[in-house]
């Protein structure tokens, strides 16, 4: 009789010990194997990760190691996403190109000034600053591709560590674009204001959301500030304006 209980006892801790390592084996870890060996595949195939490393666990992905761009630090971690069975990705990957802060935030600053010229630019206003080599982008942009422009500008910036997108899109409205085209008009249509059209990158920039236009860009003198913002009021449907225009030579 005691044979038999010892017997029964062993049996019933061999059945939850078993049962213990099943449980320890989920589904996805299962897989683990397997992603890991084609994402190292996969990371191979670019020269830019050449420097990454990969590890799996209950099939998440992460992922270590440097690149030159944050653009390619985004790329990798997409990239990664696609493969079968892939549940998710830790992104620890670090961009090893430094830039001071003061340097990266004058490159931006120009290259936003000049984004997309002859594409609406003067509708969109976009300003960065810079911490740590984070950027954070603030402002607002006529259109979604106006806003991915500016976005891109920052994330191939060499030196980028990281981005913040504040930035917000007008929303879509006919009324909205008729008022930035005849606003446009009364601004560099002006005998004094004129000469600003010469500038590609069009120093007065216009914003405009539900007929309210905000004035922003650089100007000589507090006249012409004076002129832009009297002419955008006297545009017909127009609520109200906003002159953000900076003086030139001032604070």
């Amino acid at each position: 009789m005691k044979s038999m209980s010892k017997t029964l006892g062993s049996l019933l801790a061999i059945g939850v010990l078993s049962l213990g390592l099943a449980a320890e084996t989920t589904p996805a870890r299962r897989y683990d194997s397997d992603i890991e060996s084609r994402v190292v595949k996969q990371l191979a195939e670019k020269k830019e990760f050449h420097y990454l490393r990969a590890t799996t666990e209950d099939a998440i992905v992460t992922l270590t190691g440097t690149v030159d761009l944050y653009q390619q630090k985004l790329d990798a971690a997409r990239k990664i996403r696609k493969i079968d069975k892939v549940a998710g990705v830790r992104n620890l990957i670090e961009v090893s190109s430094t830039v001071p802060d003061s340097e990266l935030a004058s490159q931006l600053a120009r290259k936003l000034h000049y984004d997309r010229i002859g594409y609406g630019n003067r509708f969109n206003y976009v300003t960065a600053s810079v911490n740590n080599g984070v950027v954070t982008l603030n402002g607002e942009t006529w259109d979604y591709v106006g806003r991915d422009s500016a976005v891109s500008l920052a994330n191939n910036l060499p030196g980028v560590k990281d981005v913040v997108n504040n930035i917000t899109v007008a929303p879509t409205s006919g009324f909205d674009d008729d008022i930035r085209l005849r606003v446009t008009r009364a601004i560099y249509g002006d005998s004094v204001l004129g000469r600003y059209a010469t500038d590609p990158a069009a120093p007065i920039r216009i914003v405009v959301e539900n007929g309210k236009v905000s004035l922003y860009g650089t100007v000589d003198s507090a006249m012409d500030k004076q002129i832009a913002g009297m002419r955008a009021n006297q545009v017909f449907g127009v609520f109200s304006v906003q002159n953000n225009l900076a003086i030139a030579g001032r604070s």
